[in-house]
């Protein structure tokens, strides 16, 4: 290939450029090649993820189905172009080959699954640091990083990504090992989280989640409830968002009506009358239910673990309900 001294001196420039964080030509070269139409909104989460170097990490809550996933490849992309490639996604164990599949198909970012079986293969072919890869992303599940803590901490990572990030939001909570384990591991580590709902039933899970990429956004709990215990006052809940702003981005699928045509659903209700065989068929296994579940499982204190009258009720709506109903049609 012949090049002129002018496109010669092109590449040479396009090769050598520095970019803002906050630039979207950052990202371009790094997804010139990705097979993903991309959004608006999710090029400006990857850019906002970027948006300060000396920030300990960011979370984003863009709400269901907007592409946080997307948005994570494009900031994998980029760490990568940059030769940063100490990366590690923490994802629940039912997503990981997801992740894999996504990376590799839309991004061609190579990733490797790590899991007990293939940790302990790793080790008794002599590779006793199996998290340090070469060039490699390593995809692993919330349980298997908390066991394998102290690997994950002994890491030098240039990004932790975890997907579904609402599983740390009762990190304040001493009772939440997995989160507390991997906080303390994570410590020191850049951090990106992921999740739709990171307020659900307390404003400390908001807390919780933020305290897990920075401790110092909000101070300790006892502070953070003694200032933002009214957010009815203006000057409060303003001052709230000013902290959030720094490191949280959230996208409404509202705010995105204009490009993406999201289906219209709409609702319809159907009455439903039982036959009479359809009736006794309840009545008969809801008293099964209550002579022999409920009657054995005696209730106890909660103590750490699952109730048993829980698990009686959760058995009982198991057995009555409408799929067992139905039954009528399938010959029971």
């Amino acid at each position: 290939m012949n090049l002129t001294d002018y496109h010669a001196k092109y590449f040479a420039h396009e090769l050598t450029k520095r970019c803002p964080s906050d630039s979207v030509d950052k990202l371009a070269s790094a997804v010139a090649g990705a097979q993903v139409d991309l959004n608006p909104h999710q090029v400006d989460a990857a850019l906002f993820a970027f948006r300060s170097p000396l920030s300990k990490g960011a979370l984003l809550a863009d709400e269901v189905g907007l592409g946080k996933t997307i948005e994570a490849g494009l900031v994998l992309s980029q760490k990568w172009a940059e030769r940063q490639r100490r990366i590690l996604v923490i994802t629940p164990a039912n997503l990981r080959k997801q992740w894999y599949q996504e990376l590799n198909e839309k991004f061609f970012l190579p990733c490797q699954l790590l899991e007990t079986k293939s940790y302990n293969a790793a080790i008794r072919v002599g590779n006793f640091k199996p998290f340090e890869t070469q060039d490699t992303i390593v995809i692993c599940s919330y349980q298997f990083a908390r066991s394998k803590a102290a690997d994950v901490a002994n890491t030098a990572w240039d990004l932790v990504v975890m997907d579904e990030a609402h599983r740390l939001r009762n990190v304040y909570k001493p009772s939440n090992v997995i989160a507390n384990t991997l906080k303390t591991a994570l410590a020191i580590k850049r951090k990106l989280l992921l999740t739709a709902t990171p307020l659900q039933n307390s404003l400390l899970e908001l807390f919780g989640l933020v305290s897990f990429i920075d401790e110092h956004t909000f101070g300790d709990l006892k502070s953070f409830r003694e200032q933002f215990a009214n957010l009815t006052q203006d000057e409060v809940f303003a001052t709230l968002k000013n902290r959030l702003k720094p490191i949280c981005h959230r996208t409404l699928r509202r705010q995105v009506t204009s490009y993406i045509p999201f289906t219209k659903r709409l609702p319809m209700v159907e009455e439903f009358t039982p036959e009479e065989s359809e009736d006794r068929l309840y009545d008969f296994v809801k008293g099964s239910v209550n002579d022999i579940v409920i009657s054995r499982l005696t209730p106890r204190p909660i103590s750490g673990s699952v109730p048993r009258m829980v698990i009686a009720i959760t058995i009982r709506c198991a057995v009555t309900g409408s799929a067992l109903a139905g039954g009528k049609e399938n010959g029971v």
